[in-house]
């Protein structure tokens, strides 16, 4: 249910703020009726559980659809930061140059606002050597230090070694400010074949140098 506007409005006095939100004071309701009449406005009850109530000078359906817009632009933001999930290979085997190409998914996924799960598996006697993992892990920190930050530090469940790293916004800002600047686009393109990179010869054959 929405506020008490204009003819509504049955209790006086009230506490009246203006058409720009500057505190006029108590007065009675037909006065600020008639008030916001004049301006071609409507009087908007927006605290009824004081006494006496405040009540405002405003354009409601302006208001309205400006709130409306807000809601719209809150909601898509929180459906745009999703936790994304960038997956160094199924083991430790990965090649450099699949590692930069997930990290330049790590990158995009950034920009565009996301936290991104970086999450390095372990397979056979690979998982006796974590200080490899760590390595690897620090280094995909550095790399995308232009862009984030990170929010929760490496760390092993089962044979999976994952860290949260999440977009810091000042950073991501001052990235895309330099990429205008040098006339490139803001979002570096990726390869649509991360998942498809064979990163684990033989399943059976691990062995550990």
């Amino acid at each position: 249910m929405g506020p008490r506007l204009n003819d509504r409005i049955r209790i006086t006095p009230i506490r009246l703020l203006d058409e720009n939100g500057e505190m006029v004071g108590i007065v009675e309701t037909d006065d600020a009726r008639r008030r916001a009449m004049e301006l071609g406005l409507d009087l908007v009850e927006i605290a009824a559980d004081v006494r006496p109530p405040v009540c405002r000078i405003m354009d409601y359906g302006k208001f309205k659809y400006e709130q409306s817009k807000k809601d719209k632009a809150n909601k898509a933001k929180s459906k745009a930061s999703e936790l994304k999930e960038v997956r160094l290979g199924r083991s430790m085997k990965i090649g450099e140059h699949d590692i930069a190409i997930r990290v330049a998914q790590a990158r995009r996924f950034l920009i565009e606002g996301h936290k991104v799960q970086i999450v390095q598996n372990f397979k056979g006697r690979e998982i006796a050597h974590r200080d490899r993992g760590d390595v690897r892990m620090r280094a995909i920190v550095a790399e995308l230090a232009d862009l984030g930050r990170v929010e929760l530090m490496p760390r092993m469940n089962g044979r999976r070694l994952t860290m949260i790293i999440g977009p810091d916004k000042q950073r991501v800002e001052a990235w895309k400010k330099a990429q205008r600047a040098a006339g490139k686009p803001e979002l570096p393109s990726v390869p649509d074949i991360i998942d498809e990179i064979d990163d684990d010869d033989d399943d059976e054959g691990d062995t550990e140098a």
